[in-house]
């Protein structure tokens, strides 16, 4: 066989091995976001829900550009396969997980492994292929990525409802190590010689920045006032953490993010829209299936079929915006999607408990449109901006900003939710409560407490069917309805705000200038070879 036979084997086996590998990354998420009501019903702890995506979402996020830096210096194969191989083994751990705390935890460091895996696949495209060949395949991408996100609900929902919903991690593993196996053979390594400067200070002043930042939004409102001393205390550490960053990256040798790229409009305002689109997105994933399982009483797999949907948009509009975009251009295509979107959570702001499955599978299609023609756009036109040696980082931030955007898109949304639920709940159960017999004052008692303290507990209740048949069937028939309504008015806020986000998004988007496609094609696409010295580029 020769060199072109070869060069070509390896080609086919690694773009099969990254379309595995997005399919299997792309799963979790749907999965896991099907399953979280039922989590939340066995292992209990519904305040700590937002938790779950935040751990995964806020160690991901601060991975991906050390990932794409580590790519550019270590080399592309050595840094994929240690990102699946962490995954797996996360997974694995989140399997065996006893209690909300420890699966938080494994979700964190299942965050590592993905953080790593998120970029790489956009990396290696921008590797392989020319600017309008990357249209096309960042939309086929797109498009599997939207496929694995339409089975995962239903997977996710078949094995809540018929085995358990541990297996929602250990599904993970043989998509994982069927993935690791072909992008091992297709992918060839290389050999790094001469010293690595790895921007430690950059990293640690990062995580010291967004860690604080989040905590301060979980807690703010819910466990401490707003203008308690913990809260401010937070929100300065993380004023003095991003401050620190940014003076560290303008002086590293080999920055995280180098801060010049902050000079190129284009990539400012693209990582911006990138960002606010994902926050959107994280908070349909996230919070639509508790509608649905909690107001409307549908079960984890007839939710599933109701996210389904916003999915098969997503790859129908994402394979479609590949080739569309030659013809209407880079900037009013995002500005369609965006405004799409836009129109998709306005709808889901109308719900109520008479909504029927067939409206919100609508509500979300049009959702997952506005996302399709968005999503492989941001990566292409960022590739398309930058110089051969910026693309591993200019990759990674597209992935960087976008996974900012889903943590703080989840922690502000949760924050939003526990701040109205307190507030329903004593508007429309107190005077419920205050109604009952003198011989059921304790119970008053305990769930006034609850309102006061943790107003999720009760809420939980809706997604454990078991303590419902525990209490008298007269009072769950009339506390139900009180608790579904203050429910569905917490959610509306919840998408009131993503709306507000998704709006500024598309505002962002007329700020951007006309990028052009080209046909230039990267050297050494397969074979990686050391990066030379970035050189900033122009505005």
């Amino acid at each position: 066989m020769n060199t072109t036979e070869n060069a070509e084997q390896n080609r086919t086996l690694l773009l099969i091995g990254l379309i595995i590998a997005m399919f299997f990354s792309a799963l979790d998420g749907t999965i896991v976001g099907t399953a979280m009501p039922r989590i939340v019903g066995d292992l209990g702890g519904l305040s700590m829900m937002t938790w779950l995506t935040t751990a995964y979402l806020l160690t991901s996020t601060t991975v991906v550009p050390i990932a794409g830096k580590l790519a550019d210096l270590l080399g592309r194969r050595a840094v994929y396969v240690t990102g699946l191989i962490l995954f797996m083994g996360a997974s694995a751990l989140c399997g065996m997980a006893h209690n909300m705390t420890e699966l938080i935890i494994y979700r964190g460091l299942q965050g590592i492994g993905g953080g790593v895996l998120m970029p790489m696949a956009m990396i290696v495209v921008g590797d392989l292929f020319t600017g309008k060949q990357r249209a096309k395949f960042q939309g086929v991408f797109g498009g599997i990525y939207g496929l694995a996100s339409v089975i995962g609900p239903q997977i996710g929902g078949w094995i809540v409802d018929s085995l358990n919903w541990k297996w929602v991690f250990y599904i993970n593993l043989p998509v994982g190590i069927l993935a690791t196996i072909l992008i091992t053979m297709g992918l060839k390594g290389r050999k790094h010689t001469g010293p690595i400067n790895f921007d430690i200070a950059g990293m640690f002043t990062m995580i010291v920045g967004i860690v604080s930042l989040l905590l301060a939004l979980s807690f703010g409102g819910k466990d401490y006032d707003w203008d308690s001393w913990q809260i401010l205390g937070l929100f300065a550490l993380a004023v003095i953490g991003l401050v620190s960053f940014v003076i560290v990256e303008t002086k590293a040798k080999e920055p995280i993010l180098p801060m010049y790229l902050f000079k190129n409009r284009t990539f400012t305002f693209l990582n911006l829209i990138g960002f606010f689109m994902a926050v959107g997105m994280f908070g349909a994933i996230t919070f639509v299936p508790f509608f649905m399982q909690g107001i409307v009483g549908v079960s984890a797999t007839e939710s599933g079929t109701v996210m389904a949907p916003m999915m098969i948009s997503m790859i129908i509009t994402s394979v479609i915006g590949g080739q569309l975009v030659y013809k209407v251009g880079i900037k009013p295509q995002i500005l369609a999607g965006m405004l799409i979107m836009a129109g998709g959570f306005f709808l889901l702001t109308t719900m109520d408990m008479g909504t029927s499955k067939l409206i919100a599978i609508s509500y979300m299609a049009i959702i997952g449109m506005g996302m399709g023609l968005v999503m492989p756009i941001l990566t292409l036109a960022l590739q398309e901006s930058f110089s051969k040696e910026e693309l591993g980082i200019v990759t990674s931030s597209s992935q960087f900003f976008r996974s900012i955007g889903g943590t703080f898109g989840i922690t502000i949304l949760g924050a939003a939710m526990n701040s109205k639920s307190g507030t329903f709940l004593t508007d429309k159960l107190v005077p419920f409560l205050d109604t009952l017999p003198a011989e059921a004052s304790s119970m008053v008692s305990k769930f006034k407490d609850m309102i006061a303290t943790n107003p999720e507990g009760l809420f939980q209740m809706l997604f454990s069917p078991e303590t419902l048949k525990q209490m008298p069937a007269a009072l769950a028939d009339k506390m139900v309805p009180i608790l579904k309504t203050a429910l569905m008015d917490s959610l509306h806020s919840v998408f009131f705000v993503g709306l507000v986000f998704i709006v500024v998004g598309a505002i962002s988007t007329l700020f951007l200038k006309q990028i052009k496609l080209s046909n230039k094609k990267e050297e050494e696409p397969v074979d990686e070879g050391k990066p030379k010295a970035a050189v900033p580029s122009s505005n």
